[in-house]
């Protein structure tokens, strides 16, 4: 099949968080099952231009109606380790993608409704006729209306809409004006309950209700995810168009990539193994206590990798933090914050454990190090009040770090209870716990605190199962494979 994604992010190149590793590992992989996937993203300015091998214009005149006006656009291919990306660099004052940033602007909406426009354009003029667009997230939900109700007039005809929900917590929600900016110009239509009108604002249109709406198939990231959605507040509005279009939605576990995330070969640790050499997994621990200058001492080291913020369950690791340290354990933090207020009370925090042995808190991102850590951890915590799949968790157990997660998401599906799971004991690879406050995370470390200071082999049995355990791209490549064929044929 030939197959394009339309997405805002593909790692390493445009990174924000997992969105972009999911859209790598899975276009690997269905390239691996002979398919043909081509990217579009947008051109930033900030991306990793030093992970993109042969980047140069494959099209320097495409003009994309916006408003009254028609914006001129080059059109950029390179190579992102090995994945085939377009990128599109509109020249307009408007500075669409020279921001510095990915996100974070209030005119986010204008932005990748422009993106959205753009991407048919360039691939109706460049005379592209895949079989699938996948489209990822709110930012490019207006993707599958632009095509159904505008482009398949000019002859797009032949492709189907995959559409994929990567955190509902984001939907896109904004003015009626974008809809006449991208030229769709019945807003009284669009703006109907059934189609993009926004649940909680009658005068708003909801950019990711837009792409559940007109998809031919929609995905979440998890089974449980897809189940919480439906049935929960954590659809923040959108339970009831999920429901009417149940008949088209599923949850899709993602995957991780082994050739990146897989301590046999990772060449970002000083010490490699496996499960047959486990024991070589101490070295690392030793080199990232004596990278981070914590003392060489018979104590677990217990981790966090991650954003800061309330989805993350910030408050619960700071509650961990002091826990941890006065329950005989070392602690090691890697993260950061978009909102400033978190920053600086995890900065303060730093300031306060800086001469404290047993602890290292690293305010900010370091891919090399963040590879060391998930090597030398005992330990990794995944507190999330919300977590629609969790790559994080998945890459602990490949590490042979033990997680402790809360009862949500995709971390139900990945993580089963060292002490309290049904499944057999050579299946169980973690310790979970269902309330999100801090007697619930609490309970949760002293049994696994417990076990590996009491019953060490038994911790080490954990360890080992969660290292056999596949979360590599194998299994979803071949769901997504399925539902491709399903809409391909209808």
């Amino acid at each position: 099949m030939y197959i394009v994604m339309i997405t805002p992010e593909c790692a390493p190149a445009a990174k924000v968080g997992g969105l972009a590793d999911v859209v790598y590992g899975l276009c690997h992989e269905l390239e691996i099952r002979g398919n043909t996937v081509e990217i579009i993203l947008p051109k930033y300015d900030c991306m990793r231009y030093d992970h993109i091998y042969g980047l140069h214009i494959v099209y320097n005149d495409l003009w994309v109606p916006f408003y009254e006006h028609w914006v001129h656009c080059s059109v950029f291919f390179g190579f992102v380790h090995g994945r085939s990306c377009f990128f599109i660099e509109p020249h307009s004052e408007k500075n669409f993608f020279h921001r510095g940033i990915l996100y974070g602007h209030g005119d986010d909406p204008e932005r990748f409704a422009f993106f959205c426009r753009a991407s048919l354009e360039f691939m109706l003029k460049a005379n592209k006729h895949p079989d699938i667009i996948h489209c990822h997230d709110w930012q490019t939900g207006l993707v599958p209306v632009l095509l159904f109700d505008m482009y398949r007039n000019y002859g797009m005809t032949h492709p189907r809409v995959c559409y994929t929900l990567h955190n509902l917590g984001h939907q896109g929600v904004t003015g009626e004006s974008i809809l006449r900016a991208v030229g769709l110009n019945r807003p009284d239509y669009y703006l109907h309950p059934d189609r993009l009108r926004d649940d909680f604002n009658p005068s708003a249109v909801n950019l990711m209700k837009a792409g559940i709406v007109y998809s031919n198939f929609v995905t979440t990231v998890s089974p449980s995810y897809a189940g919480e959605i439906q049935h929960s507040h954590l659809s923040y509005g959108l339970g009831h168009t999920l429901f009417i279009h149940g008949q088209k939605f599923g949850g899709v576990l993602n995957g991780i990539d082994y050739d990146v995330w897989n301590p046999e070969i990772d060449p970002h640790i000083p010490y490699r193994y496996g499960i047959d050499t486990i024991g070589d997994k101490y070295g690392d621990k030793e080199a990232l206590r004596h990278r981070l200058l914590l003392q060489q001492v018979y104590k677990p080291i217990v981790s966090y990798i991650g954003r800061l913020d309330h989805q993350k369950g910030v408050g619960l690791i700071r509650d961990a933090i002091f826990y941890c340290l006065s329950h005989g354990c070392q602690f090691v933090l890697l993260g950061s914050s978009t909102n400033q207020g978190i920053n600086n009370d995890f900065l303060n925090l730093k300031h306060h454990l800086n001469n404290d042995p047993d602890c290292h808190l690293e305010i900010g991102f370091d891919e090399e190090l963040s590879h060391l850590i998930y090597a030398g951890s005992d330990m990794m915590i995944v507190p999330s009040l919300f977590e629609p799949c969790g790559l994080t968790q998945m890459i602990a157990m490949k590490y042979g770090t033990v997680p402790v997660v809360r009862a949500t998401g995709g971390l139900l599906d990945t993580v089963f209870d060292a002490n309290y799971s049904h499944r057999p004991y050579h299946e169980r690879n973690g310790y979970v716990f269902n309330d999100f406050n801090y007697k619930g995370i609490e309970s949760a470390l002293q049994r696994a605190i417990g076990m590996w200071y009491s019953y060490p082999q038994h911790f080490r049995e954990l360890m080992v199962n969660g290292m056999r355990y596949d979360f590599s791209w194998n299994h979803p490549g071949q769901h997504y494979q399925n539902i491709y064929e399903y809409i391909r044929d209808k």
